[in-house]
Order: C-alpha cells, then sequence, then structure tokens
C-alpha cells in the first residue's frame, strides 16, 4: 500500500508517465498524418506533381509535416531510450554497458538532431 500510495504522490517522479503520454500523442499525430496523405491521395486519383508540390507548399501542411516529424522524433527517441536501458545492462553486458548505453544514446540523439535539421531545410529551405 505504501508503494502505492508513493506513486501518486506529489512530487514524484512521472517520466514514466509522461513517456507514455508522449508514446501516445506522437502515434496519433502519425496516424492523423498518415491518414490525411492516405486520403488525400485516394481523393485525388490524377495526382500529379503540381499539385502535390501545391498541397506540400501550403503553410498549414508544413506544419502539419513538421509536427509529424518532430511526433516521429519523439516516439522513435522514447522507443529506442526503452529498448537501450532494458538491453544494454551490467547484467547483461558487463561493466561496459554504461558507456555503450551511453553512446548509443549519443548517437540517436545526434541522428535524430540531424534528421529534424535535415526536415527542416528541406521544408523552409534554410
Amino acid at each position: 500500500m505504501g508503494v502505492l500510495l508513493r506513486s501518486f504522490s506529489p512530487g514524484t517522479d512521472r517520466k514514466g508517465i509522461s513517456n507514455w503520454l508522449l508514446q501516445r500523442a506522437s502515434a496519433i499525430v502519425l496516424a492523423a498524418y498518415f491518414l490525411f496523405n492516405f486520403g488525400f491521395i485516394v481523393a485525388n486519383p490524377d495526382l500529379d506533381y503540381f499539385l502535390w508540390s501545391k498541397l506540400y507548399s501550403s503553410g498549414w501542411m508544413q506544419i502539419f509535416s513538421l509536427l509529424a516529424v518532430l511526433a516521429l522524433a519523439g516516439h522513435a527517441w522514447i522507443g529506442l531510450w526503452c529498448v537501450y536501458t532494458d538491453y544494454v545492462t551490467e547484467r547483461l553486458l558487463g561493466p561496459k554497458a554504461p558507456f555503450l548505453r551511453n553512446s548509443l544514446q549519443l548517437l540517436t540523439v545526434l541522428i535524430i538532431g540531424s534528421y529534424i535539421a535535415w526536415t527542416l531545410s528541406i521544408f523552409w529551405s534554410l
């Protein structure tokens, strides 16, 4: 009972709940983005480059696309962080596991950050 009360008391670490909520919210954004694009393709059977570029050059679609990329980045980061902390452990890999885990996390942050920067440069020609 004490553990249950501590988990709901103010001031406790709620990182797990926050991560879970962010995973679900990002999945909803990604599903909405996919369904919108799928619906646009189905609704426009004679889709060509000019119609597609007109859609993606509009400001609201650029923001929606950026939101989808940020949702994908957050979703990927949380998922990979869970994998790294669950499977790259000292119990499984020995004393070098923390260094390996931190290196993998840094590499993941660098890759995700470069994808976000690349997306910004594509959408807004920075």
